[in-house]
């Protein structure tokens, strides 16, 4: 079972930057899905973006253009830089792979973005 630890959240102003980075137990293929959800108070959660090996990242359309996903397979490891972070971006994030159509989900982490 792949565990998921990520770090990076944290408390930001309006305008702000962060980097999330979540790092898996073992190795993901480059094939396998690596992404990021995130899920605001009293809202369902959703995908942030994912990156898998051969197509181009995604994105939702609420942070294209603003968030990058990137992912280093030889640190097992997979990124997320926030950029001009609004308000509506405090949610809590979590990590997310698919591996064998199997999901495995970190434990989160709050970001809170205010003045």
């Amino acid at each position: 079972q792949v565990q998921l630890l990520e770090s990076g959240g944290g408390w930001v102003q309006p305008g702000g930057s962060l980097r999330l980075s979540c790092t898996a137990s073992e190795t993901i293929l480059s094939r396998d899905p690596m992404a990021w959800y995130r899920q605001a108070p009293g809202k369902e959660r959703a995908l942030v973006a994912r990156i898998r090996g051969g197509r181009d990242p995604e994105y939702a359309a609420s942070v294209q253009g603003r968030f990058t996903i990137s992912r280093d397979n030889a640190k097992k490891t997979v990124y997320l830089q926030m950029n001009s972070l609004k308000p509506d971006d405090t949610a809590v994030y979590y990590c997310n792979v698919q591996e064998n159509g199997l999901k495995y989900w970190g434990k989160g982490t709050l970001i809170t973005v205010s003045a």
